[in-house]
């Protein structure tokens, strides 16, 4: 029987979901303006195959996100800084023992900086669409720029720009949801200044990290080039990548997770 409840991070009451099961921890991190629920219902996340393979599945929204409090300053949302919610999460659920996790976007570059920094308290890891980063980075940063502005200006207005995005390739045929940002108008500003402000860790500081890593890739959206899943196949010593190029092999996704955990540990 899952429950929810919230737990208080650095002046953020982070909203979780403990979906339940007997067996390790798997933190589910969802990606930028998103929530656990969106990504539930857009079939990227499978709470009852995570617990069929024995796992026990905390989701959790991002602070100002979803049902989680924010404040608006861009810092808190930075990946470095979300790595520290997820760390402190990690020792709340999971104190004596390492964690798996599963991020999708946003919530892949949290999981990696948390990686970086405490790789003991991690078993695996599977990370869905990884962002752009390094030298795809600095055009990504601008949108999110431009479009802080432009809700400042017209919060309702960009908030419709946001919506009205085109969707890549492979999800163009599909009824795959597109809600609305789980983000409160007046904090969004300070979300995408802060994802902007961000980027994944160092190549060096990557290639460090020796825990089992799936990554998981879909093709055609310029926001998560397959080109960083290249790069960090490369970088990472114990990784393999997937890379999707239809909508219903992204549909794969959740039961690669549970089958890649389960073999794990």
């Amino acid at each position: 029987m899952a429950e929810s409840g919230t737990i208080t991070i650095d002046g953020a009451a982070l909203a979780y979901t403990d979906h339940g099961g007997d067996g390790p921890v798997v933190f589910h991190a969802h990606g930028l303006s998103s929530c656990s629920a969106n990504e539930q219902a857009a079939g990227l996340i499978d709470a009852d195959a995570i617990r069929g393979a024995g796992l026990r599945l905390i989701a959790y929204d991002a602070r100002g996100h979803g049902g989680s409090s924010g404040r608006p300053d861009p810092a808190d949302y930075t990946w470095d800084n979300l790595a520290d919610d997820l760390l402190a999460l990690a020792d709340v659920f999971s104190p004596g023992a390492p964690v798996h996790a599963i991020g999708v976007s946003m919530g892949t570059a949290t999981i990696l900086h948390a990686l970086t920094r405490r790789p003991e308290r991690f078993r695996s890891v599977v990370l869905g669409a990884p962002p752009t980063a390094w030298a795809t980075r600095a055009a990504q940063a601008a949108v999110y720029g431009e479009l802080a502005a432009a809700i400042e200006a017209d919060a309702a207005a960009a908030a419709s720009m946001m919506e009205s995005m085109p969707v890549p390739e492979i999800f163009a045929d599909t009824d795959r949801p597109d809600p609305a940002p789980a983000v409160d108008p007046h904090l969004l500003p300070a979300v995408l200044r802060g994802a902007g402000a961000s980027d994944l860790p160092e190549p060096r500081a990557l290639a460090a990290v020796a825990l089992p890593v799936l990554l998981l890739a879909w093709d055609t959206d310029p926001g998560h080039p397959v080109s960083t899943t290249e790069r960090l196949a490369e970088l990472l010593p114990d990784a393999d990548a997937h890379v999707s190029r239809t909508a219903a092999d992204v549909g794969t996704w959740p039961g690669r997770a549970a089958e890649f955990f389960a073999t794990r540990g």
